[in-house]
């Protein structure tokens, strides 16, 4: 007799379905699992075995061997585990081909039966959904975040003994029509705008990058409130919509940084200087910096202190708004939209043309410091500004914030962004994200825009996507004032942004 349990296993931004086939011989005891498994499943040999057992069933005295198929998959984690040690009940007459009739099961199993969470749940439930299974069965705690997919039958299991009796008609699973999703939408402690006195320009900056989703480049001595102004924007950032509330809780499943909570707010992921190339762009264990910052911002303070090897590494997601991760005999995709911004000081002890302080700085230290930036990678970067000091006079002199100015450019950036969805009829797709030709069949210019475009393009030797970047910064800021087409006014202000 074969038995067989249908599971899935995640890969990469989606999931791989897995048959647990299992097959009872006589012969001396054994337990064996075949299937391109690794040290994890293997290991899951005792915690089935003793599940089993302290769950009040029996445990067959003869030769098991369970084949993960297909063969040529391999299979990482504990997700296993539940199907497992149903197939060898299963084996065993325990339980009944109709308990397990076209229904999916997952989930970790403690050494007394419990059922513990997995990583990447949301994934599993898209891939089962699309595989056209009716029902499937989670561990409890990922109830909450398997809910998020509908058109599928989820119930929260929390023991084995638990399923087992649901089998048998007596006891009642919790089902994903029953719960209420916990969000966690508590608010990012950062400042507000009106905390930031003065720097009128990088208010401005951040504005129009915020309600365009361009990539901002900062730059100014110390103290010149670079750090602050990047935070402020954690707090001007737009609402999430219910697909970008599933992508970003997607992510953060598959890095285990949540099982149960669904993510309610755009994360802002601040990686130190120090982070190594595979924790800010991805790897084998799974996504990095850039893909937890999916529809958010990734802010690198002081930039030109990252390995260059980090920053090279982020110009094919800055374009793609993705990473592909090889691996030995597969390649997998995570998401990686994010804003970048960045900040970075003139030179490396910071005082360059400052007319307080004197550079110590050699003109060689200076060079290699701003090489950091590569030319491809700057070309990249939307919108570059540079902020002086504020006097220390007028920080005393200015009356305490009020949150008002925060206030009236949060509202005129949501705004902003309203015309961009009416423009794209897309959620998440935004002025920064149009392809070239794009933004020559959907944005509009005044031929008197043309004429300065055309100028400036050859005075400032703009390449083709420094051009296009302009446009599309120069769209946003017609959006913000409510305009249909690209003025000179707009294209001016946009050009101001693109000098180095």
């Amino acid at each position: 007799m074969i038995a067989k349990i249908h599971s899935l296993i995640p890969y990469g931004f989606d999931a791989k379905l897995v048959e647990v086939e299992g097959d009872m011989n006589r012969g001396l005891p054994a337990f064996n699992i075949v299937g391109m498994a690794n040290k994890t499943i293997n290991e899951s040999k005792e915690r089935v075995r003793s599940a089993v057992v302290n769950s009040g069933f029996s445990f067959p005295d003869k030769k098991v061997t369970i084949n993960l198929a297909p063969a040529g998959l391999q299979k990482d984690g504990a997700y296993l585990d539940l199907p497992i040690a149903l197939s060898i009940m299963l084996l065993s007459g325990q339980l009944i081909r109709d308990d397990i009739k076209d229904k999916v099961f997952v989930g970790e199993l403690s050494l007394n039966g419990e059922i513990r969470p997995i990583k990447g749940i949301i994934n599993i439930v898209e891939a089962a959904k699309k595989a056209h299974f009716r029902e499937i069965f989670v561990p409890i705690k990922n109830l909450s975040q398997a809910s998020l997919i509908s058109g599928i039958t989820i119930y929260g299991v929390s023991s084995l003994r638990e399923l087992y009796l649901s089998f048998k008609n007596q006891v009642s699973l919790v089902s994903s029509d029953t719960i209420n999703i916990a969000y966690s939408k508590q608010e990012i402690n950062g400042p507000f705008l009106d905390y930031v006195l003065g720097q009128s320009l990088a208010k401005r900056a951040i504005e129009i990058a915020i309600a365009g989703h361009h990539n901002l480049l900062i730059s100014g001595p110390p103290g010149s409130g670079k750090t602050l102004l990047a935070k402020v924007a954690s707090n001007l950032l737009p609402d999430l919509s219910p697909q970008e509330m599933i992508d970003i809780t997607k992510i953060y499943s598959i890095a285990g940084l949540t099982t149960d909570e669904i993510i309610g707010v755009r994360p802002f992921r601040a990686p130190h200087h120090s982070a190594s190339a595979t924790s800010v762009i991805g790897g084998a264990n799974g996504p990095g910096e850039i893909s937890l910052a999916h529809k958010g911002v990734l802010f690198l303070d002081e930039m030109p202190e990252f390995p260059r090897s980090v920053l090279e590494a982020l110009r094919q997601p800055l374009e793609d708004k993705c990473i592909s991760v090889s691996r030995v005999g597969n390649k997998v995709i995570y998401p990686a939209d994010f804003m970048l911004i960045g900040t970075m000081n003139p030179c490396p002890c910071g005082y360059l043309n400052d007319p307080t302080h004197e550079c110590k700085c050699t003109e060689t230290q200076i060079q290699n410091y701003k090489k950091k930036l590569s030319g491809p990678l700057y070309d990249r970067i939307d919108m570059n500004i540079v902020v002086d000091r504020v006097n220390n006079r007028e920080l005393r002199e200015n009356l305490p914030p009020t949150n008002h100015e925060h206030n009236v450019v949060k509202n005129t950036i949501t705004e902003a962004i309203s015309r961009q969805r009416a423009r794209y009829k897309q959620d998440g797709m935004y002025n920064s994200s149009l392809s070239s030709y794009q933004v020559t069949q959907l944005l509009k210019l005044e031929s008197a825009a043309e004429k300065l475009l055309a100028n400036a393009s050859e005075r400032l030797s703009l390449s083709a996507r420094s051009y296009f970047k302009t446009i599309k910064v120069a769209q946003t800021i017609a959006d913000l004032e409510k305009s249909d087409v690209i003025l000179v006014k707009h294209l001016a202000e946009a050009l101001t942004f693109r000098s180095r």
